[in-house]
């Protein structure tokens, strides 16, 4: 391995964020889910939360992925429940995005994205499911001044996503890791063995 190559793999496991992540919940579509976790992997995200209980996980080209998919976690569920009983153990505000013209939504630049925050997409047709909007704590839009109604789903994680980005890098949180010492390390060496 080149000293290059090193101190970017370094680089990355400073940056990772610990306490922010996404929930994809019957994504369907490879092409999809891999520019999802490219994102993802972008951003600085650690860890990606599945829930596929209609569909099977798609199998995740390289092409789309640009291999990100091996820099990030997967967890997989079986239903929403038990994903959102997860992040609540850790204390997650958890949020998702579905059309609706509910007074309660929020636009997505009015939500804090810098502490511990889960933000949940649903799958391409029917969008999130009745539990995710029952248990989630808040639904938020991408607003939106044109004909159409929504983006395709991997831009609108790349849009929230990057929304967080600048929100946590004006807090300071690509700065110094949410991980200590040793979990840096665990995954320096995880990451090197790749």
């Amino acid at each position: 391995m080149t000293d290059k190559r090193f101190k970017k793999i370094q680089e990355v496991v400073s940056q990772r964020q610990k306490y922010f992540t996404i929930v994809l919940e019957n994504i369907h579509d490879p092409h999809n889910v891999g520019a999802i976790l490219r994102s993802a992997d972008a951003v600085g995200i650690d860890t990606v939360y599945l829930v596929y209980n209609t569909c099977k996980f798609p199998k995740v080209g390289r092409v789309s992925s640009a291999s990100a998919d091996k820099w990030i976690e997967l967890k997989k569920f079986k239903n929403v429940q038990e994903c959102f009983k997860e992040l609540r153990k850790e204390k997650y505000k958890i949020y998702s995005t579905y059309i609706s013209d509910s007074k309660k939504n929020c636009s997505l630049f009015e939500l804090n994205l810098t502490g511990k925050v889960a933000l949940v997409f649903g799958n391409e047709h029917e969008g999130v499911s009745d539990d995710v909007k029952n248990l989630a704590d808040r639904n938020f839009i991408v607003p939106m001044y044109g004909m159409v109604q929504s983006l395709n789903v991997s831009v609108t994680v790349a849009v929230c996503l990057y929304e967080a980005l600048r929100q946590r890098k004006l807090k300071g949180k690509y700065n110094k890791s949410g991980f200590n010492k040793s979990e840096q390390k665990e995954k320096l060496q995880h990451y090197l063995q790749k």
